[in-house]
């Protein structure tokens, strides 16, 4: 399997591997996660292919695009940065990784905004007024929400803006529209406030069966089909599920708890981010799970006040991995079962040499390529008493 061509890969940040046949991505993952496995000196008892993604191109649900320029001065792009250099924004009209709709309303959008002559935001004098278009997809629903955030340091045409985009011809629907303020002076988007100008605030989106409503700053996984794949295979880990108490810690919007409801006699969910637990919760209501438990706070915290004791324990932290106090805090709960979901092999493998100090085998490793053509790489590790 190769790659699909794409215009912008001489400069774009987004996929450094797109060069690389696809096959051979997938041999480097696997590799790396081996390599990583052996500094460390741990042995599983079994490793297993690495699981490739169900798409390689238009897999991506979300898009976070940046307004600026290429060159001090030059004309306004709307898009990604280029490679090694933060301050430079390529207008990315062409990707491969999004569906064919994201380009077209990046194309609208960037030319209604030069046509209205409006000055994009700049990260060094913090002046202007265009920041980012976010646009985010329900991959099962085919709905589409358009979120462009904006400086106060100017006005916007709203009802031209409608016009432009409910004037696209799209595959998918459009279902809401929203203008976000963000003063913020980093770069990261921190909402002071949004406006819905048309439609409704999210989207929705089915995975394993279960319904999600999503909101425009929701955490969501950002390939779906390669997510739940994923989650298909840790929780195929753990088939005697039946009537136990289980814990989903950094549960993110609750995904794996909601599917270990569907059999556990309790599932209980923790996450640090209360948006994310805000919409978990939402989202337990809508799939009608009562036996739900979800809790905003750190994970090292959170633990000394709960009175459930675990039987499973499934973690899916963050890139940093987990601290070293909540991985103890973990271990002593002595379960039979630990699954670790991962994004970062790395940091993996450093709480995995942790487990092993306290008794825990590593029964099974597995590498699942969820974002082709980039370096980042999923993982999962079944640990057995």
């Amino acid at each position: 399997m190769t790659s699909t061509i794409c215009k912008h890969d001489e400069f774009c940040g987004g996929c450094s591997y797109r060069d690389i046949p696809y096959a051979e991505q997938l041999k480097n993952k696997e590799d790396e996660i081996r390599k990583l496995f052996q500094l460390k000196n741990l042995q599983p008892e079994e490793f297993l292919p690495i699981q490739a993604s169900p798409r390689t191109e238009a897999y991506r649900n979300k898009m976070e695009y940046t307004f600026g320029d290429e060159v001090k001065g030059g004309e306004m792009n709307l898009g990604l940065h280029r490679k090694g250099r933060f301050m430079s924004v390529l207008t990315t009209d062409d990707c491969k990784i999004v569906d064919p709709d994201f380009n077209k309303i990046l194309s609208a959008v960037l030319s209604f905004c030069r046509e209205k002559e409006y000055p994009h935001y700049n990260k060094k004098s913090h002046k202007g007024f265009l920041r980012n278009l976010i646009l985010r997809k329900g991959i099962r629903t085919r709905e589409i929400l358009v979120n462009l955030v904006v400086s106060s340091q100017g006005v916007l045409d709203k009802e031209s803006f409608l016009n432009v985009l409910n004037g696209l011809s799209l595959d998918n629907t459009l279902v809401g529209v929203l203008v976000t303020v963000s003063d913020s002076l980093s770069d990261a988007v921190k909402p002071e406030s949004v406006e819905l100008l048309q439609g409704r605030d999210y989207y929705m989106e089915e995975i394993l069966g279960l319904k999600f409503k999503v909101g425009p700053f929701s955490f969501f996984q950002a390939s779906v089909e390669a997510a739940e794949n994923l989650y298909r295979s840790a929780l195929s880990l753990i088939p005697d599920i039946d009537g136990k108490t289980v814990f989903d810690l950094y549960c993110g919007t609750g995904t794996i708890t909601q599917a270990m409801a569907l059999k556990a006699k309790l599932a209980v969910g923790v996450e640090l981010n209360e948006e994310a637990v805000a919409a978990a919760k939402i989202n337990s209501e809508l799939n009608n799970l009562d036996n739900c438990k979800f809790i905003a706070g750190d994970v090292l915290k959170v633990l000394d006040d709960l009175t459930e004791k675990p039987e499973v324990i499934v973690v899916d932290p963050p890139r940093s991995g987990i601290h070293p106090k909540a991985m103890g805090k973990i271990l002593s709960y002595n379960v039979d079962q630990i699954v670790y979901v991962s994004c970062n092999p790395k940091t993996l493998v450093e709480n995995l040499e942790s487990a092993t100090y306290a008794g825990y085998k590593i029964k099974s490793v597995q590498g699942f390529d969820n974002f082709p053509h980039t370096k980042h790489i999923e993982c999962i590790a079944f640990l057995s008493k």
